[in-house]
């Protein structure tokens, strides 16, 4: 999401419907040797032709980042994502490159990856040092509006339980530098060493989290609030919650989707805490292992409910959570596409399955790469997946 939602001028904010907006990172592939290839910056650099600040420069120089703007519907925002997406693909090609939506890297050595030059990244290098190591993955964000940061922390609290089935709709790293790790999203595995990443503590107020930020701030666990990498969090720069918890999706029709999903939890924890309800204080440890269930076995086997323990066939958590959001997308007239696109999603398999797939048919990890450059812009609207 990007700063034309400003926290000085906030935008009118719809209860039942707020703005939604998504951020993806890409990374960039050479598509002669198909690994990942240093050269986020020219991308970037032509893309900005067309999608100005909506794109730039992440981490490492693998990485490229872009953004769409808030929308108000799904269709306008899958718009957009089929948009930003075009822009990076053509940008790429442009210079000779090629751009996959992958949360891991399928081929290329990359570990140090090249880091940007920015002052912040060096910090943070001398502050989390080899945590580095596995920073060229990507994931996909989704901004929610909300109108001030009591209310995003406190909904932080009914999202928790529901974490572990995003990761295992959207999972999409499977394989590292030419590895199957054996895991559907093996990003959310790297990602989890970090000291404030994974699933956010449970908050009883603002005051609550702030004093924990500031605590780890005061220790030097925290760089600058852009740090907090919880995978819900209330972003630092604009009036929204931010759920950061998957692999960035496959395709633009998965992105909306995810963004959709996450509205609709929103919505639905949005009024439970305005009935005072302070949502449920799941275990850490059981919402830890729910984590790394839906990491390994994405949609293609089981995965721990939170609220009860039980190890249940991960089409039964889709379910659940469908009947939870309902009500949401109802009003937000997005139940249908999300209906359909879940019954999709269950039958062709996740991004990692497809990966997977791919390399199968010869057992060549460059096809991987290959399926996922074809696969980045789906410009005939068929929302064909396979």
């Amino acid at each position: 999401m990007t700063a034309t939602v400003d926290s000085s001028q906030p935008a009118p904010f719809d209860a039942l419907c707020p703005l939604v907006g998504v951020e993806e990172e890409y990374l960039v592939v050479d598509p002669v040797t198909r690994a990942v290839a240093p050269r986020a910056a020219a991308v970037v650099e032509r893309a900005a032709a067309e999608l100005g600040e909506q794109v730039g420069t992440e981490i490492t120089r693998f990485q490229v980042e872009a953004k769409t703007l808030p929308c108000a519907g799904i269709s306008e925002l899958e718009g957009q994502l089929r948009r930003m997406r075009a822009a990076v693909s053509a940008a790429a090609r442009d210079g000779g490159l090629a751009v996959v939506a992958s949360g891991t890297p399928v081929l290329g050595e990359v570990v140090p990856p090249p880091i940007t030059d920015h002052p912040r990244y060096g910090v943070g290098i001398g502050t989390y040092r080899a945590l580095h190591d596995e920073q060229s993955i990507c994931a996909g964000h989704v901004h929610v509006h909300l109108p001030d940061r009591e209310r995003a922390v406190l909904v932080s609290n009914h999202l928790r339980p529901w974490l572990p089935v995003l990761i295992a709709l959207m999972a999409n790293s499977p394989f590292w530098t030419g590895r199957d790790t054996g895991y559907a999203s093996w990003r959310t595995l790297s990602w989890g060493k970090w000291p404030v990443a994974g699933p956010p503590p449970y908050f009883a107020s603002l005051a609550e989290f702030e004093e924990l930020i500031g605590t780890l701030t005061d220790t030097g666990v925290l760089v600058d609030p852009g740090t907090i990498f919880w995978d819900v969090r209330p972003s630092a720069r604009l009036p929204t919650l931010e759920v950061r918890v998957s692999d960035v999706p496959a395709t633009a029709e998965e992105s909306a989707l995810l963004a959709a999903v996450v509205r609709g939890l929103v919505v639905v924890s949005l009024e439970r805490v305005e009935r005072g309800d302070p949502g449920p204080p799941l275990s850490a440890e059981l919402l830890r292992a729910a984590y790394w269930r839906a990491a390994r076995d994405g949609l293609d086997g089981h995965g721990v409910d939170p609220l009860t323990g039980r190890l249940v066939p991960a089409a039964e958590l889709c379910e659940t959570l469908l009947r939870h959001i309902r009500p949401a997308l109802e009003r937000t007239g997005d139940l249908e596409t999300v209906a359909g696109r879940l019954e999709r999603l269950r039958a062709a398999g996740t991004g990692a399955a497809r990966q997977r797939a791919a390399h199968d048919r010869r057992g060549r990890p460059a096809d991987v790469v290959d399926h996922l450059i074809d696969h980045l812009v789906n410009q005939d609207g068929s929302g064909a997946w396979a």
